[in-house]
């Protein structure tokens, strides 16, 4: 090595460990940075090939140091890993927080809820039964029975309310999967182009990861990279972006609940699609589990469920009362009627009236027995304790849906807890250790100190040999 090759040798390492320096400065920076992965610097010796010739010195050592590239350290398994279980974990989350939201209306058991209405429906035929000749008694059965239909309607209402809410939260959605898609293609174009001119584009990618997890939550994205630096992002097997052009979703269906969860499901019923109509299956992901409660009954919605559960109720209130009081007389001997009634074309829990406003019109007694008989108010009374009466079968309903919300939760909590780990995996390899960081520092401080130290020594023998050699003697 020539004295002025010693000092581009000097020259390369001073160069390169400063870049080192101010990596290592950038990833500190960065430590509490959402989504940002370490770097490392890649340093290679610069090689000398000396032709062989007779006028050869021999061996040469080589040109000192270069940095050879920008190394983001990311672990692409444990990437694919976190977005798989974090495709898992936000559907089941959604799923659990539909049936919460669901057991949270219901108010079971409660004194306030339905059941709580039907006890004392039963409880005013049993006073009506016990004083047959009490006209207050009579008004506060009519009264009771109007509180019911009130409670009934109510609890439809809050059922519908839970789907238009779910309808809308699914737009929303929808909208959110298109806009993170577009950031995406214009991520992975800005990142070829910038790969392609020879520079970095580690900080892009960053970004560009974390919408892809962001996609992963809401739909349940996969990705992959190609050899050009851009990223290929999967929905249902097929691909949402592609280089630097993204697709859309849409979301079709009614957005009349009554119609979209009419049986059989049809065209009316909630459904994802892409752009072009093609439907679009999801397995993961928040929006996955919102479709999920939007769906008829038949293709498992949690929402239609209730709601055919709350009109069952009231259909079977009004049949079994009806049945057995058209059978009684009223306090004059008139022949009973149908006590409850329902509104042409509304659904049974919110058409549910009460048919009578006359309290003389209770049908209570049997008709050979007298006008304040009370046995068919006794029969009426004794409706609630069948074992496949009305009240029982609420009671199952809503025994199953709290063994069912019970098992969603445990779900969510075993996925998220598997998502936690995932995640701590990533961010193990990813993420800044400032330890390992001040660390690295310290040893590119010491190259820089000792790559100075080169420079001087070259400079002070220089400057012995061009200004006091041939001034011995003098």
């Amino acid at each position: 090595m020539s004295t002025f090759s010693g000092i581009t040798g000097a020259l390369s390492s001073l160069t390169a460990q400063r870049q080192a320096l101010e990596t290592a400065g950038q990833n500190i920076a960065n430590a509490n940075t959402e989504g940002y992965t370490r770097q490392r610097v890649s340093l290679e010796a610069i090689s000398t090939v000396a032709a062989a010739s007779i006028f050869s010195s021999g061996a040469k050592t080589g040109s000192g140091v270069r940095v050879i590239g920008i190394d983001r350290l990311a672990d692409t398994f444990l990437d694919a890993r976190l977005r798989t279980q974090t495709a898992y974990a936000a559907r089941t989350a959604s799923t659990a927080t539909a049936l919460d939201r669901l057991e949270s209306l219901v108010q079971e058991p409660s004194d306030t809820g339905v059941a709580s209405g039907l006890q004392a429906f039963w409880n005013a035929w049993q006073d009506v039964a016990n004083s047959p000749d009490s006209a207050a008694i009579r008004t506060a059965l009519l009264g009771s029975a109007t509180s019911l239909t009130a409670q009934i309607g109510d609890t439809y209402r809050a059922f519908g309310a839970q789907w238009d809410q779910a309808r809308t939260e699914a737009d929303a959605l929808v909208s959110q999967v298109n806009s993170t898609a577009s950031g995406i293609a214009d991520l992975n174009a800005q990142i070829r182009g910038i790969l392609a001119s020879g520079a970095s584009a580690n900080e892009l990618m960053d970004e560009r990861d974390l919408l892809v997890t962001q996609l992963s939550e809401l739909v349940g994205a996969t990705a992959s990279t190609l050899a050009d630096g851009t990223m290929t992002v999967s929905v249902g097997g097929n691909p949402l972006v592609q280089g630097g052009r993204a697709s859309e979703i849409a979301l079709g269906g009614s957005r009349v609940m009554t119609a979209a969860l009419a049986e059989p499901a049809g065209a009316d019923a909630v459904s994802l699609s892409w752009a072009d109509g093609t439907p679009l299956p999801l397995s993961g992901g928040t929006l996955a589990g919102t479709l999920s409660s939007l769906q008829p009954s038949s293709n498992g919605g949690a929402i239609s469920q209730a709601i055919d559960a709350i009109n069952t109720l009231a259909t079977d209130v009004a049949t079994a009362v009806n049945a057995i009081h058209t059978t009684g007389s009223t306090v004059d001997g008139t022949a009973g009627t149908d006590f409850f009634a329902f509104t042409a074309g509304a659904p049974a829990a919110l058409g549910l009236t009460v048919a009578l406003s006359d309290p003389d019109a209770i049908a209570a007694a049997a008709g050979t027995a007298g006008g304040y008989d009370g046995s068919i108010a006794d029969l009426i009374s004794q409706i609630g304790e069948g074992a496949a009466g009305p009240d029982a079968t609420w009671s199952a309903y809503i025994v199953d849906l709290g063994v069912s919300t019970e098992a969603a939760r445990r779900r969510a909590d075993v996925a998220e807890a598997t998502r936690a780990t995932a995640e701590q995996l990533q961010l193990s390899n990813a993420s800044v250790d400032i330890d390992e960081e001040v660390a690295n520092m310290v040893a590119y401080q010491t190259a820089y100190e000792a790559a100075a130290r080169v420079m001087t020594a070259i400079d002070e023998m220089l400057d012995t040999l061009i200004n006091k050699t041939g001034i011995v003697g003098r």
